[in-house]
């Protein structure tokens, strides 16, 4: 410490140093100029560029626009509770034999709420890590704080994520003029399709609000829950929509002017969802798969995806709590469904089992 205080005042006493300048007497008139902070700090929505190669090689809001088949993809766990990152990269690699174009990681299906930003952002980074040249990482990394919305979208650009997922503030809520506000500042940071689901934040996100932020670049479209009045009416504005309903997909595809589906049931049955989007309208088909996707939601989602793959053996029967498995008589339902459609249209090898109450892990700490 002395001999750092010693060197420092010998640089101060320096002949050599610069003189510092002498602050003006008081008589000489001279204004003092005030101090300005920087422009990041006071322009509303300043997004610092990231000067890296990672921006040049960024994907572009077109090349999102034109997937037409999206899979919400479900995040395996091991028995303590850690991603069970075999048995994802399986499931991930099965989506792309099957013709599904790109994957939301962390969504409302990957129980992103469950995670840590620590383990979201490892997830994002290992799925662009396997399968990024094969398939469009979309990461989740929306949220009902704006700051931290940003942060999390920020390292998920880093690490290379193609576009981001982003919610309205949900819980909170905010006003119309907050919403625009908050997608402004995420929109900055990179491609983003936009999720409206209120059923889930307890808010809707009314057309206008879209219109006022489609024209930015980023833009890449709507995920639209709502239903296929709303689908039209955003596709007949121009806006590219995904029908956020496995239910209505179909019809919201040939029917209402969506270009495609976030899907979960697609999980499931990638390829019978690759005909449903790009072979043309199949009545048929629709209405084979809908027995299967009412059972899928008879409960919030993920709960019958978690126990529906569970019962596929493509996953441990794990569960992150508060998420627990459907009970006997609608495991013993999926039996029969999938002997329906065909055994041979779900994802995995393994014989379809009933499973009992004692098979399934329900983990609490994670």
């Amino acid at each position: 410490m002395y001999y750092s205080l010693l060197l420092m005042n010998q640089s101060l006493f320096s002949r050599d140093a610069a003189p510092r300048p002498l602050r003006p007497a008081a008589d000489t008139h001279q204004r003092i100029r005030r101090w300005r902070s920087p422009e990041a700090a006071v322009t509303l929505n300043h997004h610092l560029p990231m000067r890296s190669l990672e921006v040049k090689n960024r994907t572009s809001a077109s090349e999102i626009q034109c997937l037409r088949l999206i899979t919400a993809i479900k995040t395996p766990y091991l028995p303590d509770g850690r991603f069970d990152l075999e048995a994802y990269d399986s499931l991930v690699h099965m989506q792309i034999l099957n013709g599904v174009e790109g994957v939301i990681v962390g969504g409302t299906t990957g129980e992103g709420h469950l995670m840590s930003w620590d383990e979201h952002v490892m997830l994002i980074a290992h799925t662009v890590n396997c399968f990024g040249s094969s398939i469009k990482v979309i990461g989740n990394t929306g949220s009902n704080s704006t700051g931290e919305a940003v942060h999390a979208t920020e390292q998920g650009f880093a690490v290379g994520m193609h576009a981001a997922l982003h919610i309205n503030p949900y819980y909170g809520k905010t006003s119309m003029q907050g919403l625009i506000s908050h997608f402004e500042t995420v929109l900055s940071m990179g491609p983003t399709i936009i999720y409206n689901v209120p059923s889930r934040t307890g808010q809707d996100i009314p057309p206008q609000v879209i219109h006022e932020i489609s024209h930015d670049a980023n833009m890449a479209g709507v995920k639209e829950c709502v239903g296929n009045d709303r689908v039209k009416d955003h596709a007949d504005k121009g806006i590219v929509i995904w029908s956020g309903n496995d239910n209505e997909c179909h019809d919201a595809r040939w029917g209402y002017g969506a270009t495609g589906v976030i899907s979960v049931t697609s999980n499931l049955v990638p390829g019978l969802f690759h005909k449903l989007m790009f072979d043309g309208k199949n009545p048929l088909l629709n209405e084979k798969l809908m027995p299967l996707i009412d059972w899928l939601f008879c409960e919030p989602n993920p709960i019958g995806l978690n126990t529906a793959l569970a019962q596929l053996g493509v996953i441990r029967p794990v569960f992150r709590l508060p998420y627990v498995p459907l009970p006997l008589a609608k495991r013993v339902e999926f039996v029969k469904i999938v002997q329906s459609i065909g055994r041979e249209f779900f994802v995995g090898d393994k014989d379809v089992q009933v499973l009992d109450d004692d098979d399934f892990l329900l983990v609490g700490r994670y």
